[in-house]
């Protein structure tokens, strides 16, 4: 089985650790989802997290100013702190609330452009997107660390030595 470790910077009050398998090119695919809150009281257990992720998706709440405004906080510390190649999206979370909408789809996409990172909105109430969102950065992964052979733990994907990567031989979290 194959192992992917997800990084979640969201902006919600808790720290949340989630185990989910899915088959992927047909492979299954163990997804560890760490959702770090986003909160600025875990941010040094948040940067901890970054060393060893492979994909880092980060959330913010369409019908609220503030979490939007978080996410360049939250790219300069994945700049300083993840490795230079791991996977990133943007989640634009709540688009079910268009009544309630305060950050236009656009502003959304800018940003994402602006970064070189992938663009989605979801709603995690609503289940829209939300399985799409993380296939999709799933099978990103997946091409950036095909599988070699075999002499590594079975089925993890752990990234190159060369590449940046890596988490001295713990895998893909510490």
């Amino acid at each position: 089985m194959v192992e992917i470790v997800f990084l979640l910077t969201a902006n919600f009050e808790r720290i949340d650790f989630k185990i989910k398998t899915v088959e992927l090119q047909g492979k299954k695919i163990k997804l560890q989802i760490w959702d770090t809150a986003g909160q600025e009281r875990f941010h040094t257990i948040t940067t901890s997290y970054y060393r060893g992720a492979m994909g880092i998706m980060l959330v913010y709440d369409i019908t609220q100013e503030k979490t939007f405004e978080n996410i360049a906080k939250w790219l300069r510390n994945i700049q300083e702190h993840a490795n230079e190649d791991v996977e990133k999206m943007l989640l634009g979370n709540k688009c079910d609330m268009e009544d309630k909408r305060m950050i236009s789809k656009e502003r959304g996409e800018t940003i994402a452009k602006e970064n070189g990172i992938k663009f989605m909105e979801t709603s995690a109430k609503s289940n829209i997107n939300v399985e799409t969102a993380f296939m999709t950065l799933a099978e990103d992964i997946l091409k950036k660390y095909p599988q070699k052979d075999s002499s590594s733990s079975p089925g993890s994907i752990k990234p190159d030595k060369d590449s940046g990567g890596g988490s001295g031989g713990k895998g893909c979290c510490s």
